[in-house]
Order: C-alpha cells, then structure tokens, then sequence
C-alpha cells in the first residue's frame, strides 16, 4: 500500500487517529482516517458442565449494557494470551488450566487497525474477580448451545463475542 501526507490527529487515552492519502489502484490518491488502537484479547470460559460464563458490562459508546466474553486492551508489548488470562481473572474471578487460541478478529477494519485475539478457557476454578473501578460488569453463566443461539438471533450483539460463540462451536465439534 503506498501512502503519503501521513499524520497523527488525535491521541487520546485509548486511541488515536491518523490521517493518510492512499494511492487506490489507477483511480488515485484518497484521504483515509485511521483510528489506531492497541489490539485486544478477549476469551470464551467454557466450563465442563457444558456453560459459558458471560458479562453483561456497560458500554457508553452504544448506551446499554451488552452481553460479552470477558476482554480487554493489550499492554504495550503484553502477550495475547496472558492479556486473555488476565482480563478472565479480573471481570469473572475465573482462572483457567488451558487457554487456546480460536484466532484473531477485526472488528471494523474499515476505520479501525485493532486486532482482536480470541482464546478459548477450560478446566476453570472460581477466585476472586478484581474488575477495573470504571467497569461495571456482572456475569451470567448460561448454557453453551443457549449463548450460540443468542448469538445466532441477534440477543449477542457483540461482534468479539459472536465470533468467539460460533469458533468455539467448529473448534468442540
């Protein structure tokens, strides 16, 4: 991809927009703004009754509460997975004795560059949760086949969440 005009807009807590003109095949330079974000790990906690523990958190850029896999921004340099165990232990008090990989996700990589990871949690024993003092968040431990239907009749509107729903699914089967 070529690029020129590159500059930093904005940087603000989480994130930050750059402005770019990108050469579009024979059709030319076009302006394109970048919204620049860390990247994430978010993890789907299955337990071995068969349930998936979910948190119903507030999310003030959609004014309601949705219902999520735990998740969370990576730490510069912080490894996916150890992001995923942490963000677990912190939002649900759940530790788990594996952790795998169901890849990654872009959430909306027409104005975003964030990467998602998605890990799925088994052999889970119940700690203390410890969430962020700005979070609030509440779990829900439903029934795997039951959070997939959701997720499949739009009661699950988060994208991480669906996602990580439907390749646990493929990844069990």
């Amino acid at each position: 991809m070529e690029t020129k005009n590159r500059a930093m807009l904005f940087n603000g807590l989480v994130v930050g927009i750059e402005q770019m003109d990108v050469l579009i095949g024979k059709q030319g330079w076009y302006t394109y703004q970048v919204i620049r974000h860390p990247g994430g790990a978010g993890v789907l906690a299955l337990h071995d009754d068969g349930c998936v523990t979910l948190i119903r958190q507030l999310r003030p850029a959609v004014d309601d509460f949705l219902l999520e896999i735990p998740a969370g921004r990576l730490a510069p340099g912080e490894d996916p997975q150890l992001c995923a165990a942490r963000e677990l232990m912190e939002e649900t008090g759940l530790v788990a004795k594996s952790i795998v990989s169901l890849g990654i996700v872009h959430p909306s990589p027409g104005v975003f560059d964030e990467v998602v990871h998605l890990y799925l949690a088994t052999g889970l024993s119940q700690g203390e949760a410890a969430p962020e003092a700005y979070e609030e968040i509440s779990c829900q431990k439903i029934p795997f086949d039951q959070a997939l239907a959701m997720a499949i009749d739009g009661s699950i509107t988060d994208g991480k969440t669906i996602v990580a729903l439907l390749r646990a699914q493929r990844h069990l089967a």
